[in-house]
């Protein structure tokens, strides 16, 4: 009896965690949508999310890739940019062991606001058919790596700006982040 009183009295604290971290995923949503330089207007109603689940916010393993080589990556214009592997992430989603690799922009290390700047372009399982056929990102900052660790939340995985409209050079994602395995989180395929 003393178990279940105590249970219930802790209840509610494991339902307040739940909800804080959809709810404030949401919130990142709406800023997102609301703070979107592409798509404007009534249009951004088209912007469509699958719904946050916590599933799909994994702890990864980081390896760092120490003086890994630049490399020219693809973009969906004429002009490609200039990157290297930072390293490389491992875990587990669905039973299944994956690998993504992490990218950093050459331009990007001399701006000052963005010198810190990481990105993760990657495809699966619902590209070309629920998501953007391009594939879509997740950025960070090399701080949100810790302890060769990083948590990385697919619900806040969005869309290039390619996805909306023409006339941007956005990087496809190399093959070394085609996932095998269908991410149902983030940002859908642009309804307009």
């Amino acid at each position: 009896m003393r178990f279940c009183l105590l249970f219930l009295a802790f209840l509610p604290c494991f339902a307040f965690t739940q909800t804080s971290y959809e709810d404030s995923l949401n919130l990142f949503l709406k800023k997102y949508v609301a703070d979107h330089e592409v798509v404007t207007g009534n249009d951004k109603q088209k912007m469509k999310f699958y719904p946050v689940q916590q599933q799909y916010r994994i702890n990864a393993v980081f390896e760092r890739k120490e003086n890994s080589p630049w490399f020219m990556m693809s973009t969906s214009g004429n002009t490609k940019q200039q990157y290297r592997v930072y390293g490389i992430i491992r875990f587990n989603i669905y039973d299944t062991a994956v690998a993504l690799h992490i990218y950093q922009s050459r331009s990007l290390m001399s701006s000052e606001k963005y010198k810190e700047h990481l990105f993760i372009p990657f495809t699966d399982l619902t590209s070309g058919r629920e998501t953007y056929g391009g594939g879509r990102y997740i950025d960070l900052n090399i701080s949100d790596i810790s302890n060769n660790t990083y948590v990385i939340d697919f619900n806040k995985a969005y869309n290039p700006y390619c996805a909306y409209t023409t006339g941007y050079n956005c990087p496809i994602p190399p093959k070394e982040n085609d996932l095998a395995v269908a991410i149902k989180a983030g940002e859908l395929n642009y309804t307009k």
